[in-house]
């Protein structure tokens, strides 16, 4: 039975009303990002010297004007990032966060950057209960200033731009400033996504901007100024991200948050203040021959991939992509994996997460021991690996759906930029300031601060603590040390599943960077083996059915940016589901 409700436990109704509004319990609710725009096939581009690959040409071409100039892989990525936040705000921009992994080709060293957003000092772990301590509606929390974290994407930048950066900080910006002047047209995929939105969801301001007078969206083709963020760029170009972060944009951040009309929140001029990137151990793991590598927590991306991929390393995968059992033994390995994800993973400075130990090879022997290969397991529940508090990480209840772009470069001296940045769902809290949107990412804490054993959820918000993401910029060495992939995909928890798939199309079935950016999306929650439509991969959903998996048919809307480096040069790859490109000279 459930004791009473305090600041640490939750009554009976509470969780009720959980399962009423989220479905039954679930160790990761598998949410869509954002919606399809189509499937259009993308050629493999291969060059010499350096290449981009982003998810709008726009913002491509930005970037590889950049890297023509000398710039380096940073440079590119600053120039990138700022335009896209104009052409597809939907997905990111200085109003969230990211990670970057960054390849110093000279000194050969991975760096990794951490610009999670955090959550405001006065923040709690009941956030988002009501006075009832029932959990609110999740669009309601979403779309309001309850939602919004201390942004992280300008201070990640600038910290990755001070230690690597060549060409000067201002000039980077210049693309971005001259388009939001000029104006750029809406894209098709803006235009989906703005025509399938909600206008009373926006803020004022927000609607005022990607809606006519009368209410209707912007059409494709229409020609979209944002003067007001052409001179936040400039502002920043000049004096740096101070003023974003100490000073009048950051003042005026606060105070939209604070008095949504929505539903005000608690982020504080303060707040934004304290807040500071950081750079961190990155999480690599061998596979086969290779060294893959992601981000560290607060991303799971980094830990929970490589779990996968030495849960299957000792299984052969078979000549082609997909074939029955390899995905079964797939799915299955993810199953293990993202189960101890959801009770264990969180922001490490808040909560001991067992790194080390979900990566120990006698405990991985002992969860790969539970594949069966020729049936699917019933159910499904974390391990207990080593250097674990038993009793101190409870059921999570933690959803996401990501807003979210995908960044890789390589420049010219061989260094390389992998960026997954997100302002979370599409269209972020849907409150915009100074130009620019701001994020919803503090709903990927759980809603939920303890489970119904009351014990602790890793995942719970707390006052300038991180919540966990599924980003993961990714980067895979040969053995000799050499940069061989430069890879990442938005998608929410989807992202591991996008990012595993290109994995292994690259290192086991050889596909190039096209092909595996186009190859089925496949992968398993606890809930389901969710495949991609098409009447390619019936035999392959019938067979994993045989095995008794739950097979779910469902678009699966990836942004996978490849580049490979070969003997030859560099090739790279845009995922056909998205506007992305690849360009290079």
């Amino acid at each position: 039975m459930l004791p009473a409700m305090t600041r640490k436990l939750i009554p009976i109704v509470a969780m009720l009303a959980l399962l009423l509004a989220f479905g039954a319990p679930s160790l990761h609710a598998f949410e869509q990002p954002e919606g399809g725009s189509g499937f259009a096939p993308k050629p493999l581009l291969k060059a010499k010297q350096h290449m981009v690959v982003a998810a709008q040409p726009l913002a491509a071409e930005a970037g590889l004007a950049i890297l023509r100039k000398g710039g380096s892989a940073i440079d590119a990525g600053i120039a990138i990032q700022m335009v896209l936040n104009l052409v597809e705000p939907q997905s990111s921009g200085i109003g969230g966060g990211g990670f970057i992994l960054y390849w110093d080709a000279a000194a050969k060293q991975l760096a990794s950057f951490d610009g999670r957003e955090t959550a405001p000092v006065a923040a709690t772990p009941e956030l988002f209960l009501d006075a009832e301590g029932k959990p609110l509606p999740r669009d309601a929390a979403i779309e309001s200033g309850l939602s919004v974290g201390v942004p992280g994407v300008l201070s990640a930048l600038k910290l990755a731009h001070d230690k690597y950066g060549k060409l000067p900080w201002a000039e980077l910006f210049q693309p971005a400033i001259a388009l939001a002047r000029e104006g750029f047209p809406i894209s098709p995929r803006l235009a989906k996504m703005l025509a399938e939105a909600d206008r009373n969801s926006f803020a004022p301001e927000a609607r005022a901007y990607f809606f006519d007078p009368d209410g209707r969206p912007w059409p494709v083709g229409y020609k979209l100024a944002n003067p007001a963020l052409a001179e936040t760029f400039e502002t920043i170009a000049r004096d740096g991200p101070k003023p974003f972060y100490d000073g009048d944009i950051g003042r005026d951040i606060a105070n939209a948050v604070q008095n949504d009309p929505r539903k005000p929140g608690k982020l504080t001029a303060e707040d934004l203040a304290l807040y500071h990137a950081k750079e961190r151990e990155p999480v690599c793991v061998l596979y086969r021959t290779y060294r893959v590598c992601g981000p560290g927590l607060p991303s799971s991306g980094g830990v929970t991939v490589g779990q996968v991929l030495a849960l299957i390393a000792p299984y052969d995968l078979g000549p082609t992509p997909l074939g029955a059992r390899p995905a079964h033994i797939l799915a299955e390995a993810e199953r293990l994996a993202l189960a101890d994800r959801a009770r264990y993973l969180a922001d490490s400075d808040f909560v001991p997460a067992p790194v080390s130990g979900l990566l120990d090879p006698n405990y991985l022997a002992e969860r790969r021991a539970l594949i069966d290969p020729d049936r699917a397991l019933t159910n499904v529940s974390a391990g207990s690996p080593p250097n674990v508090r038993q009793g101190a990480y409870g059921l999570d209840f933690t959803r996401e759906a990501h807003g979210t772009s995908q960044i890789s470069i390589v420049d010219d001296d061989g260094n390389a930029f992998s960026m997954t940045t997100t302002i979370e769902q599409a269209f972020g809290a849907r409150s915009m300031v100074r130009g620019f949107l701001l994020n919803n990412q503090l709903t990927d804490f759980s809603f939920l601060p303890v489970d119904e054993e009351g014990r602790p959820v890793a995942n719970r918000v707390e006052g300038g603590k991180r919540p966990r993401s599924s980003m993961d910029p990714s980067m895979v060495f040969g053995e000799n040390g050499a940069l061989r992939f430069v890879l990442g995909s938005p998608g929410g928890l989807a992202i591991i599943l996008y990012d595993l798939k290109a994995i292994l199309a690259l290192l086991d079935w050889h596909l190039d960077a096209a092909q595996a950016a186009a190859l089925v999306n496949f992968g398993s929650t606890d809930e389901a083996v969710v495949i991609e439509p098409g009447p390619a991969w019936d035999p392959l959903a019938a067979s994993l059915a045989a095995m008794g998996h739950e097979v779910r048919r469902v678009s699966l809307t990836s942004g996978l940016h490849i580049i490979a480096v070969t003997p030859d040069g560099l090739e790279g790859g845009a995922d056909p589901r998205r506007e992305g490109v690849a360009l290079g000279d």
